[in-house]
C-alpha cells in the first residue's frame, strides 16, 4: 500500500508537467512530421530526385531506392518539427521508466532533521549517482576498517564500541577533562557502553513497500529487453524498429539502472541515519556516563553537560552563519553525506582507538590504573574491575603512549578506501549510463546525437559534481579539522579562512549543479518518451556533419544486426556493473567480523 502512495505521491507531483505535455501532444499532430509519409513522397518523386541516400549517407541513384534522405531535404519534405507521437505511447513509458523509479528514490534512507535536508539529498542522488553510490561504497568499507582495528585490541568494551553506527552522525570526541579516558578506562562505564550499543541497535528492514518497488523494477527491466530483442531479430522495417527505440524508454531505462543497486545495497546495509532515534540513544546514555576526579569517581552529569562522545549539531567556533558554516552538510545525517563526514569520523574512530590500544597494552603487562594496588585476575577482556579504578591523575597517565605516534592529518588507509570506493561508483556510473549511450549511439542514424549527447552530458555533469563535492569535503577539514570538541577555540590563519571559503563556495557550486543535472534527468525522460528528439536537426546530426547530414528512415539488416550487437553489449554491460556492485555490498557487509 506504501508502494502505491509512492507512486501516488510521484504522480500528483508531476501532474503540472502531464498537463504540459498533454497540451503539447494534443495540438502535436498538426505541425509534427510523419517520416514514414515523408519517405513515401520523397521515393515517388514528388520531391524531386536529389537528396536521397542509403543508411551510410551515399547518395542512390534510383530515388526510389532511398532508405534515408539529407537534413536539407528532410527540413522542406517532412518539416522542422518532431515526429508525432500518442498519448498512449507517452503515458505507458512514463508509468514504465519514470513513476516506478521515482517510488523506488523513496526507499533511499533518509533521517535529516528537515525536509530540506532530505530533498537536498534526494537532489544529490538524482543529479550524482556518482555521489550517490561513491557514499554507499565509503560506508561499507569504513564499516570493514572500523571492525578490524578494533578487533585486534583485547580490553573491556571494544566489542561495544559502535563507532561504525555513528558514521551517519556528526560525532565528536571531548578529550579534556579525561572524558574520553574515563570512558574507556573506567569499569563504571561499562554499563554506558552496553546500553549505547542497545540503543542504536535498530536497522531499516525490507519492507513491503521496497520489496514492490525492487521487484516492479526488476520485472519491467526483464520483460522490457525481452520485448526488444524480440523486435531486433523481427523483420527490417520502420514500424519494427520504432518498436525497439520505444521499448526500455529509448535507453533510459539504462540511464536509471544505477538506482537499483543503490537502494538494494542501503538496505542491506542498514545505516542508523535518523536524526531523532540518534539524539535519543545519547539522552539516554549521557546519564550513565562517570569521570574521574581529584578524589573519587563520580557521574559526569554531576560536573558538566560535557561528554566524550557528542553528536554535535553546532561545531565550536562555526556559528557564524549557518549556512556558511563548513560542517553544513555533516550535520545532515542522510547516508549520501558521509562522504563529508569521512576524514572527521575517521579522526575520532582513532581517536578513541588510541585509549582503548592503550589501555589495553597495560592490561596485558598486569599494570593497573593504580599503582598501589594489586593487579587482580587476567588481563584482556577479563580485566577485574579493582584495575579499572583510579583518580583523574592517575586515570590520564594510564593512556599515554610511552612511544609517540605522529599521525596522520587525513587518518589511516583512507586513501586506499577513497580509491576503491570511487572505482566502484565510477563503474556503476558510466556501467549504466554507458549502456544508455551505447544503446542510443547505435540506433539509426549511428552517432553521436542529441539522444546519445543527452545521455553523455547527464554522465559527465555527475562525475564533475562528485569530484567537486569531494574537493570541497577535502578542503573543509583542511581548513578545521573537526574530530574534536574542545572548549579552546583552534587557531585561525589567514590560509584555513581562505580554503575554507573556497571549499563553501564549491559545496554551493555542487549543489547547483545538481539541482540542474536532477532536473535534465527528468526533462530527457519527458522528451523521450514524447518523440522530441525525433526530428530532423537530431536525427541528422547537423552540428557533427554540417555537409553530410542525413536522417535514416527505413531500417536495413545490417541497421538491425548492428542494434544486436549494441543491445547486447548494453545489457550485459548495465546488467553487470549493478550486479557487481550489489555483490560489492554483499561481500563486504557479510565479511565484517
Amino acid at each position: 500500500m506504501s508502494a502505491l502512495f509512492g507512486v501516488v505521491r510521484a504522480t500528483r507531483l508531476h501532474t503540472p508537467l502531464l498537463f504540459a505535455f498533454s497540451i503539447c501532444l494534443a495540438i502535436q499532430p498538426a505541425l509534427a512530421a510523419n517520416f514514414a509519409q515523408c519517405l513515401a513522397e520523397i521515393k515517388s518523386g514528388e520531391w524531386g530526385t536529389v537528396g536521397g541516400t542509403d543508411n551510410k549517407g551515399n547518395p542512390v541513384a534510383n530515388i526510389s531506392e532511398a532508405t534515408a534522405i539529407t537534413y536539407d531535404l528532410c527540413v522542406r519534405a517532412c518539416g522542422s518539427g518532431p515526429e508525432s507521437a500518442q498519448w498512449s505511447g507517452f503515458s505507458q513509458q512514463f508509468a514504465t521508466w519514470l513513476l516506478p523509479n521515482l517510488a523506488l528514490i523513496s526507499q533511499l534512507p533518509y533521517g535529516a532533521k528537515s525536509r530540506l535536508g532530505n530533498f537536498t539529498s534526494v537532489v544529490l542522488a538524482l543529479g550524482s549517482p556518482t555521489l550517490a553510490a561513491y557514499s554507499l561504497a565509503l560506508t561499507v568499507l569504513n564499516g570493514r576498517w572500523v571492525t578490524r582495528r578494533f578487533q585486534s585490541i583485547a580490553y573491556p568494551n571494544t566489542e561495544k564500541a559502535v563507532l561504525n553506527s555513528l558514521q551517519q552522525a556528526p560525532l565528536r570526541i571531548t578529550s579534556e577533562d579525561a572524558l574520553l579516558n574515563s570512558l574507556v578506562i573506567l569499569h563504571r562505564n561499562d554499563k554506558w557502553w552496553k546500553e549505547l550499543a542497545d540503543a542504536l541497535d535498530f536497522t531499516q528492514k525490507w519492507s513491503k513497500a521496497a520489496a514492490a518497488s525492487v521487484a516492479w523494477i526488476i520485472i519491467a527491466y526483464i520483460l522490457s529487453i525481452v520485448d526488444a530483442f524480440d523486435n531486433l531479430y523481427g523483420d527490417s522495417n520502420p514500424t519494427g524498429l520504432k518498436a525497439v527505440i520505444t521499448w526500455f524508454g529509448e535507453g533510459s531505462g539504462f540511464l536509471w539502472m544505477w538506482l537499483l543497486p543503490t537502494v538494494v545495497g542501503w538496505l542491506q546495509l542498514s545505516p542508523k541515519c535518523d536524526w531523532i532515534r540518534l539524539s535519543k540513544a545519547m539522552e539516554r546514555t549521557n546519564p550513565l556516563a562517570f569521570v574521574a576526579t581529584p578524589n573519587d569517581v563520580v557521574a559526569a552529569s554531576s560536573i558538566s553537560e560535557e561528554r566524550a562522545f557528542i553528536i554535535d549539531a553546532h561545531p565550536d567556533g562555526l556559528l557564524c552563519h549557518r549556512h556558511g558554516s563548513l560542517a553544513c552538510d555533516e550535520e545532515l545525517t542522510a547516508p549520501i553525506f558521509n562522504y563529508t563526514r569521512l576524514l572527521g569520523w575517521v579522526q575520532a574512530v582513532e581517536d578513541v582507538a588510541a585509549v582503548f590500544r592503550v589501555a589495553a597494552q597495560k592490561a596485558n603487562h598486569h599494570i593497573p590504573v593504580d599503582t598501589e594496588v594489586a593487579w587482580k585476575g587476567q588481563g584482556g577482556q577479563d580485566t577485574h574491575p579493582d584495575n579499572r579504578t583510579g583518580t583523574v591523575d592517575q586515570v590520564i597517565a594510564y593512556c599515554q603512549s610511552p612511544t609517540y605516534l605522529r599521525r596522520s592529518r587525513w587518518g589511516p588507509d583512507v586513501y586506499k578506501r577513497v580509491i576503491v570506493a570511487s572505482f566502484v561508483a565510477l563503474s556503476l556510473q558510466w556501467g549504466t549510463t554507458g549502456a544508455a549511450i551505447l544503446v542510443a549511439y547505435l540506433t539509426p542514424t549511428v552517432g553521436l546525437g542529441c539522444r546519445s549527447g543527452s545521455y553523455l552530458i547527464y554522465g559527465v555533469a555527475s562525475t564533475v559534481i562528485w569530484v567537486i563535492s569531494l574537493t570541497s569535503s577535502a578542503l573543509s577539514h583542511y581548513a578545521h579539522p573537526r574530530s574534536h570538541r574542545s572548549k579552546k577555540p583552534l587557531p585561525s590563519s589567514r590560509t584555513s579562512a581562505i580554503v575554507g571559503l573556497l571549499s563553501i563556495m564549491l559545496r554551493r557550486l555542487g549543489k547547483v549543479l545538481a539541482t540542474c543535472n536532477a532536473v535534465w534527468l527528468m526533462v530527457l525522460c519527458l522528451f523521450q518518451f514524447s518523440n522530441f528528439f525525433r526530428r530532423c536537426y537530431c536525427a541528422s546530426f547537423v552540428w557533427r556533419q554540417p555537409t553530410r547530414a542525413f536522417m535514416v528512415i527505413l531500417s536495413t539488416p545490417a541497421d538491425f544486426a548492428l542494434m544486436r550487437s549494441g543491445w547486447i553489449a548494453s545489457v550485459t554491460l548495465a546488467s553487470g556493473c549493478a550486479f557487481l556492485f550489489v555483490c560489492f555490498v554483499k561481500l563486504f557487509v557479510d565479511n565484517e567480523c
